[in-house]
């Protein structure tokens, strides 16, 4: 018997070392964390804001950290981050009526979470013309 009274030799609670990874617990994990992203996110999209409303030296500032290739990385991930938490928090909300715990379905609505994301992401993006040298929907270069 060890110390604290457990005589199991099983862990006391699930630990991830434990479980066989899957695509289902990798989205859950994600989920998490993309909250928290969207978090410092918020705090991005506040400083934006408070660029714009300090004045055009403050903004030029801002819009020099935002073009640079770190500041454009951030900006992608967080448009990821975003439509990655939308997308499994419309998967959670099927799973509030009941609907789709057959592990198979699962499975594939996680898979389609992610690929969804990462599609409408780049769509995003190029759609506001954030890709360097390719034209998008606001330069007028498509009807």
């Amino acid at each position: 018997m060890s110390q604290t009274g457990w005589t199991d030799k099983r862990p006391m609670s699930p630990f991830v070392s434990v479980w066989r990874w899957h695509v289902t617990m990798l989205v859950s994990i994600l989920h998490r964390a993309t909250g928290c992203a969207l978090y410092a996110g918020a705090i991005v999209v506040a400083g934006w804001l408070f660029a714009i409303v300090s004045g055009p030296d403050y903004y030029a500032g801002f819009e020099m950290l935002a073009a640079s290739i770190p500041g454009q990385i951030i900006l992608f991930l967080f448009v990821l981050s975003f439509l990655f938490h939308a997308l499994n928090g419309i998967r959670h909300l099927v799973w509030d009526v009941g609907k789709g715990f057959d592990p198979k379905f699962a499975s594939f609505t996680a898979w389609g979470v992610i690929g969804l994301s990462v599609v409408l992401a780049i769509l995003v993006w190029w759609a506001a013309d954030l890709f360097p040298g390719l034209p998008g929907l606001v330069d007028g270069a498509y009807p």
